[in-house]
């Protein structure tokens, strides 16, 4: 039986449980790209040194499960123009739409805020787009 729901369903819990703590512990809303934009431009003040520990352990986490468990099968494409383009265009719609996944889908869809409802439905189908357009209609792996 294949157990990649069993692990979606459990990392989604975890990201679920660490937004409630950041917002019980810090009283603001854990979105990653505004955490990252924070750090960039300068305004996380003195939050600094607590946004890169989060930013460490954002990466460092699933770095040791990977280690611990044997490697992570992750489908990346091995063509690093998609994946750097990928990366951009992702920067580039968190900036527009103030927020990210985490900000907007995790914790603005489960406050039920409208700005996150919306932000998602159009995230979530621009990236279906994204993906008929650049898989099926471009050929790009």
């Amino acid at each position: 039986m294949p157990s990649d729901w069993i692990w979606g369903l459990f990392g989604g819990g975890l990201i679920g449980c660490a937004a409630a703590l950041f917002l019980l512990v810090n009283g603001r809303i854990m979105g990653a790209s505004g955490i990252v934009g924070g750090l960039v431009d300068g305004s996380a003040g003195r939050q600094a040194t607590e946004s890169l520990w989060f930013i460490a352990a954002l990466i460092g986490v699933p770095a040791l499960l990977a280690l611990a468990m044997g490697g992570a099968r992750t489908g990346l494409t091995p063509n690093v123009a998609v994946i750097v383009a990928g990366g951009l265009l992702v920067g580039i719609g968190t900036r527009l739409a103030n927020g990210c996944t985490s900000g907007h889908g995790v914790c603005g869809i489960s406050r039920l805020s409208l700005r996150g409802i919306v932000a998602t439905v159009f995230y979530i189908g621009a990236g279906g787009l994204a993906v008929i357009v650049f898989k099926n209609l471009l050929g790009v792996a």
